[in-house]
């Protein structure tokens, strides 16, 4: 299994693209595997013959992996070991084949994705003490203390005993149940480690309507969520301080304004990232958002549009939803939503009389270590103002 992307442990196959006995050629696409974030292709190290494969479909596998044999008429030299001293390359028994092939078996395990680009290491949250074999019959099934929030202790101060646990797994084992997705358990993942943060969120109202009239001039349109992203960008570029990390007791600035868009993809969220965007006009980001939202949905994400982004935007407003308190990814300090769009009746000073309006709003979620809500404001109002100039854009 090669390395398949910067963080990505392990993958699972999901199609055969060769078969046993059929010859294939150098770089030739010959199984089709799913990471966390994409599906993708592992190809023919070398011509040759597929002999067998040594995994099996929906199956997770790290990398390093044996995952089949092909013959081949090239020769490949291996340097040989040395001997120990106490043998000669006589008297040193050599493995047989069989026992060549049982050393690269592989080694099944849980599927625990990582996230491409999240460094943050996980912890275990949401119980107060587990005992060594509680702690050690959960790492056997690959549970975190976090699902154990559905446990109620019998121990001493309402402590989750092993007793607790086995009780509650059997009782899970009886009820129905459906295998999470890689996606899912990365996503899980993801947030469980943003949550171990204090968290806060603010919202104001923003006005719609000259985006809705500007886009009508550009072709293709772009939707109201680059434009709320592009005077994200902005803001940013302005004073950066906001999207900093608190690492120790320094906050550390982002070296370039680079900016995420939650994306629905199947059985979880992606998040493609715009380099830069505030070097890049409105229009000049318009192609590259685009194709950035479709190859997410096809879960086609290149390596080096994902991950080390300072801020997601996320357009709840799609389904309906006026209000929602997104959670910013664990590199990330800040997450912007724009909730649906509504005709409300909006008083204009100057005609001394209430007018209809398209308002929406807008949410920023922040980690309240770096940033407080006087800041944070600041901040909404600044990109309420942007909207307002969408030329400016």
């Amino acid at each position: 299994m090669p390395q398949l992307g910067e963080s990505i442990a392990e993958a699972t196959v999901v199609k055969f693209l060769a078969n046993p006995g059929d010859v294939v050629a150098a770089g030739q696409e010959v199984l089709e595997v799913e990471t966390n974030k994409a599906t993708m292709t592992v190809t023919s190290p070398c011509a040759g013959k597929i002999i067998s494969w040594l995994v099996e479909l929906n199956e997770s596998y790290p990398v390093g992996t044996v995952l089949g044999y092909i013959e081949t008429e090239k020769k490949f030299e291996e340097k040989p070991s040395l001997p120990s001293v106490n043998e000669s390359p006589a008297t040193q028994e050599q493995p047989s084949i069989e026992e060549k092939k049982q050393e690269h078996e592989p080694h099944r395990r849980g599927v625990y994705p990582t996230v491409r680009g999240l460094p943050v290491p996980a912890h275990l949250l949401g119980a107060s003490y587990m005992s060594p074999r509680l702690k050690a019959r959960m790492q056997e099934l690959g549970l975190h203390a976090a699902d154990l929030a559905g446990i109620k202790g019998s121990g001493a101060g309402g402590r989750v005993t092993i007793d607790d646990f086995e009780r509650y797994i059997a009782e899970i084992e009886k009820q129905k149940k459906t295998k999470a997705s890689p996606m899912r358990v990365a996503v899980a993942d993801a947030m469980r480690r943003s949550w171990t943060r204090p968290l806060a969120t603010v919202g104001i109202y923003g006005r719609l309507d000259n985006i809705l009239e500007h886009r009508k001039t550009l072709s293709p349109k772009p939707g109201p969520s680059l434009y709320v992203l592009r005077a994200l960008a902005i803001a940013l570029a302005e004073n950066s301080a906001p999207a900093g990390r608190l690492i120790g007791n320094v906050i550390v600035h982002p070296p370039s304004i680079d900016i995420g868009v939650a994306v629905e993809a199947e059985d979880g969220v992606l998040v493609p990232v715009i380099r830069n965007a505030d070097k890049k006009s409105l229009k000049e980001l318009i192609p590259i958002y685009n194709e950035l939202i479709e190859l997410a949905r096809r879960r086609r994400l290149p390596a080096e549009a994902t991950g080390s982004s300072i801020a997601t935007v996320s357009n709840y407003g799609t389904f309906g939803l006026v209000w929602a308190t997104p959670i910013p990814l664990p590199e990330q300090t800040l997450v912007l939503g724009l909730g649906a769009g509504r005709k409300m009746p909006l008083w204009d000073e100057e005609k001394q009389q209430f007018i209809p309006a398209t308002m929406a709003c807008l949410t920023l979620s922040f980690d309240h270590r770096v940033l407080d809500g006087g800041a944070a404001g600041r901040l909404l109002n600044r990109i309420s103002e942007l909207i307002m100039k969408p030329e400016m854009l």
